[in-house]
């Protein structure tokens, strides 16, 4: 009795130490907490109480309560002060001792739900029948088209539209906007419009392009036998969005085509080929050819018969480019905005010039150090810095695959170790903000560091009169944002409604694939000791979206994005598909999990 009363004294004084420390720890935030709007101020408390509690390893403690059967805290971010004072209560009460006074209690388990659930409607609107969790969708630049894309989306489960500035214009996004009203009125629902700022790219810039040719090739078997031909569509206007298969040629002349025709070229080889006209539509026509042809901008068709004048192949997209790159490879990195080229070696295999390609974020040359790291194309490829100079920096290549990566243009880039000083807001930003204000409910911030990132971006809602009238998603993507995400929030509060979206994908990149698992945790314990909403973002089913089968690691994944308030989807061609497929697994699991609590249902078969 005596080993069990010093255990549970040891276990009052452990308590009684933390609730200090919070006591302590407010006067250190008094100047962001007294600037934080009223529907924020029980909540920011609880978070500075929670971040103050999270400096103690409690694991020791944790198993001793849990030894006694009492709470062991884990899930107590959300009424932090409470759950201490209730713990500390009952541990009293088993020594036989009367309890001190109590110090106001804070918030209690059920009023610190029903904030989350108000923040969330807020911020996301109202939940769908059946399930919690909303659902966030990427919009395509063919909603701005296609009214039955969005109302379908709509009708499957879609609770927020999220348009990405750094695609498409405002041109397309008011097509896009006027869609899902469109939808929304339909189906009697409210959904809310989200708007990602683009923010600062740092991507790889342009490679030389290849040439303007496409090849066609049939099908053949194991034998070489041909099986079906080359399939090649004629059309007026080839862009880079076209099927590969499409051939520009003046409308003019198609019209001239008719089923049967037999057409002959000399391919960029100067090979003859034989063509034959098997369908004819009004756009575009089909034909056929039985061997290989490699045709190009400027090749000239000519009718077998001459009835027809001799015409020429249009403007064809450049072949995209790439840079191979393997382990111990040197990669140049350069500032001015030319375009790369892979390495150049002598007929005796030796190095004449190392590969090289630029970086569209001209700061980045002025913090960057040797030794530092740098990641490639979602961390596919990484490398370390050897040289610095005013104008370039040297890359040496640690990190390919066996047989080497391919590093293509537009590809993100990532400086783990490299305090880079960017603000989130570009000039780019704070035009499209003007947009965002008149026709948008949330603002996703992309790049967000530090709260003077933070600060910027309500300085800027201020200017447009749409502070406390445009919701704020803080988009957690890099190292830094997460170190500092605390006094992120703080900040933030100051406006009415925010959420944090975790961009899995250069967050992963950026603490490393060891860590992203630690990491996206600590976020979500984190908001819900702020009472914010979550977003799980990124490659959510993304498979099943851009190929129509999912994996079982993304059923698995799309499971775990219970533990947050909304799950984001990016577009594929196979969306709504995803969309009917996740509104039924969250339904169906929200039996088992309300956010980090397991539920005990029944038990059925399967």
């Amino acid at each position: 009795m005596k080993i069990k009363e010093e255990k549970i004294k040891e276990l009052i004084a452990q308590i009684e130490t933390i609730l200090e420390a919070i006591r302590l720890a407010e006067p250190e935030y008094k100047n962001l907490l007294e600037q934080v709007d009223p529907a924020y101020s029980k909540s920011a408390r609880n978070l500075v109480h929670y971040n103050t509690f999270r400096t103690f390893d409690l694991r020791t403690t944790q198993k001793r309560l849990k030894n006694i059967g009492l709470t062991r805290l884990s899930k107590a971010g959300g009424h932090l002060k409470s759950s201490l004072l209730k713990t500390r209560y009952i541990l009293y009460s088993l020594l036989g001792k009367p309890p001190i006074p109590a110090d106001k209690a804070g918030l209690s388990i059920k009023n610190g739900k029903r904030l989350l659930t108000r923040n969330t409607k807020e911020l996301l609107g109202y939940r769908s029948k059946g399930r919690r969790v909303r659902i966030m969708v990427t919009q395509p630049t063919e909603a701005s088209s296609d009214y039955k894309i969005v109302h379908d989306m709509v009708g499957n489960g879609m609770n927020c539209a999220r348009i990405n500035c750094a695609h498409d214009d405002k041109e397309v996004w008011t097509k896009i906007i006027a869609n899902i009203k469109k939808a929304s009125k339909a189906h009697g629902k409210q959904v809310k419009i989200a708007m990602d700022l683009s923010g600062p790219k740092i991507r790889t810039g342009s490679i030389t392009p290849g040439p303007k040719v496409r090849k066609f090739t049939p099908d053949r078997d194991d034998s070489g036998n041909i099986i079906s031909p080359a399939e090649l569509i004629f059309v007026p206007e080839v862009t880079e969005d076209s099927e590969p298969n499409t051939v520009p040629i003046p409308l003019e002349w198609l019209k001239k085509l008719n089923l049967g025709d037999e057409l002959r070229l000399a391919d960029t080889r100067n090979k003859l080929r034989r063509l034959k006209v098997v369908s004819v539509e009004e756009q575009q026509v089909q034909a056929h050819c039985y061997e290989t042809s490699y045709i190009g901008t400027g090749t000239i068709i000519q009718s077998k018969d001459g009835t027809l004048e001799n015409i020429v192949v249009g403007e064809l997209p450049p072949i995209e480019q790439y840079i191979l790159l393997r382990t111990g490879d040197l990669l140049t990195i350069t500032k001015a905005d030319t375009a790369g080229n892979p390495a150049k070696f002598d007929e005796d295999g030796n190095l004449m010039e190392s590969a090289n390609i630029s970086c569209q974020l001209p700061e980045v040359f002025e913090r960057v150090k040797k030794d530092e790291e740098v990641l490639f194309d979602d961390g596919k490829i990484e490398g370390r810095i050897e040289a610095v100079f005013n104008d370039r920096f040297e890359v040496r290549i640690t990190r390919a695959k066996e047989k080497g990566s391919k590093l293509k243009a537009e590809k993100g880039m990532n400086f783990p170790n490299t305090d880079l000083g960017i603000s989130g807001l570009t000039s780019k930003d704070k035009e499209d903000l003007e947009f965002v204000a008149k026709h948008a409910d949330i603002v996703n911030f992309s790049f967000v560091n530090s709260k003077k990132d933070v600060e910027e971006l309500l300085a800027e809602l201020k200017k447009w009169k749409v502070a406390n009238k445009l919701s704020i998603i803080l988009k957690i993507e890099t190292k830094a944002a997460f170190d500092n995400l605390v006094e992120i929030l703080l900040t933030a509060m100051q406006v009415k409604y925010i959420g944090v979206m975790i961009a899995r994908g250069d967050l992963a990149v950026e603490t490393g694939w060891d860590s992203i698992g630690k990491v996206q945790e600590e976020i979500l314990s984190i908001c819900e000791a702020a009472h914010i909403p979550v977003v799980w973002a990124t490659q959510v089913l993304e498979n099943f979206a851009k190929k129509g089968l999912p994996s079982r690691a993304e059923i698995t994944d799309a499971t775990a994005s219970l533990k947050a308030e909304c799950v984001m989807l990016n577009k594929g061609s196979y969306i709504n598909e995803v969309l009917q497929l996740l509104n039924n697994i969250l339904s169906n699991m929200e039996r088992f999990h309300n956010k980090n609590d397991a539920m005990l249902p029944k038990m059925e078969k399967a």
